[in-house]
């Protein structure tokens, strides 16, 4: 595996580097009272957005880029170290356009949407003209089970009709939200995973109805404030039937394993940033006479800090490296390995500067707590840690040969 990227590619990465610290860091308070603060939409990204697009940065998480589709194509390797740096503010992906849920809904239409809903759908998302959600967990069943997923789609002439209670829909309490594409039961008779489609369902749409927006632990998505929905008698046009029926799951695979791989990315760079203000905060204070720094369990936690977050971000890029040149089940098995291991990490180096902050790590004044959180939320989205092990258990290889005929065991008797 070779993870050294060419010049073209090391270029845009500077280049990325270099508008992060001039154009969207200098932002950041703004945005903090702009957006969490009043509750208002950000007017200066629409800017930054087109300053992105004009040095071509722009749409890089989407490998399969067509020549007539906005955006500098990348692989998943050479993404990796742009979102990290994005990943270092919790609006930062939106400036290139290569924020969640965006960017898997748009590789999911690229893969599989016809033409005429490529245009319709597809087109606006590309060129940030409007904001999409993936509306699949449900509050009545354990969605870490996707096939419990009862939300029915009956056909009725050339309609479909859409009933069932949607939540944790990424995005879909975004106001300039336009379209959800939902997962729901067609064929209940078939076998466990061919009963599902996903159809797409404008906003606005008769019997759709936004319920509230949802926190996670007291956490809010500003960049794509999370829905809870509830479908009845929603009718689309079956039209907007998205890929094969009775294959959504099938369909969905194209979205998972590099919307996995993104959050892990966006996670080193939440690291990073918390570990650097973990740094400056043990320099600066002082406690019983002496500076914080000098205490051996902070100097602990920043040792430990800098091994996991090197070690992760190396674990990522063989991951993506897999996902752009052998992406079998091999592959799945390490994207697994990441989305369990990255969030723990980031996790436990978030615990840690809330310790060291004190009461400032728990407040708004800092990233730390956002970093904590999506953490935790991480590691029950996108499919739960429990899930993510029973798969890699399942994969890892049992021995040819017995504990009595073990090779790496003295004979009996020895």
């Amino acid at each position: 595996m070779n993870f050294n990227f060419d010049k073209d590619n090391e270029e845009i990465v500077l280049r990325a580097e270099e508008f992060f610290a001039t154009e969207m860091l200098p932002r950041h308070r703004e945005w903090v009272e702009t957006v969490c603060h009043d509750r208002k939409p950000p007017l200066f990204i629409k800017d930054i957005q087109e300053k992105a697009k004009g040095l071509g940065l722009w749409n890089l998480a989407l490998p399969e880029l067509a020549k007539d589709e906005p955006g500098t194509r990348l692989s998943n390797l050479a993404f990796a170290p742009i979102a990290e740096i994005l990943g270092r503010l919790p609006w930062g992906s939106m400036a290139f356009n290569c924020h969640a849920p965006e960017v898997p809904n748009m590789a999911m239409l690229q893969a599989l949407a016809t033409p005429d809903q490529k245009e319709k759908w597809l087109n606006p998302l590309l060129n940030a003209e409007t904001r999409s959600s993936f509306a699949m967990t449900e509050p009545d069943v354990a969605s870490s089970d996707a096939t419990n997923i009862r939300t029915r789609i009956e056909v009725d002439g050339d309609e479909l009709v859409l009933n069932g209670r949607k939540w944790f829909a990424t995005g879909g309490a975004h106001p300039e939200c336009s379209f959800l594409i939902v997962m729901g039961v067609t064929d209940p008779e078939a076998g466990r995973t061919a009963q599902h489609s996903m159809v797409i369902v404008p906003i606005g749409t008769p019997g759709l109805t936004l319920v509230r927006e949802l926190r996670f632990m007291g956490w809010a998505d500003f960049v794509a404030p999370i829905g809870e929905f509830r479908l009845e008698n929603v009718r689309v046009p079956a039209t907007n039937l998205l890929g094969v029926r009775g294959q959504g799951f099938k369909g969905a695979q194209v979205r998972l394993g590099p919307a996995r791989i993104h959050h892990a990315m966006r996670c080193i760079g939440m690291a990073e940033m918390v570990l650097a203000q973990m740094v400056a905060r043990a320099h600066e204070r002082k406690t019983f006479g002496r500076s914080i720094v000098e205490y051996d369990t902070v100097q602990k936690w920043i040792a430990e800090a800098r091994i996991d977050i090197d070690l992760n971000r190396l674990f990522i890029q063989k991951a993506a490296w897999m996902l752009d040149n052998s992406p079998d089940k091999n592959t799945w098995r390490v994207v697994s390995q990441v989305k369990v291991s990255t969030p723990r990490m980031l996790q436990k180096v978030t615990d840690r500067a809330v310790q060291l902050f004190g009461a400032m790590g728990g407040t708004d004044d800092t990233l730390i707590h956002h970093a904590h959180t999506y953490a935790r939320w991480f590691r029950i989205g996108d499919g739960p840690d429990e899930v993510h092990l029973r798969q890699i258990f399942k994969t890892e290889p049992v021995p040819e040969w017995t504990i009595a005929d073990c090779p790496y065991i003295a004979p009996p008797g020895f």
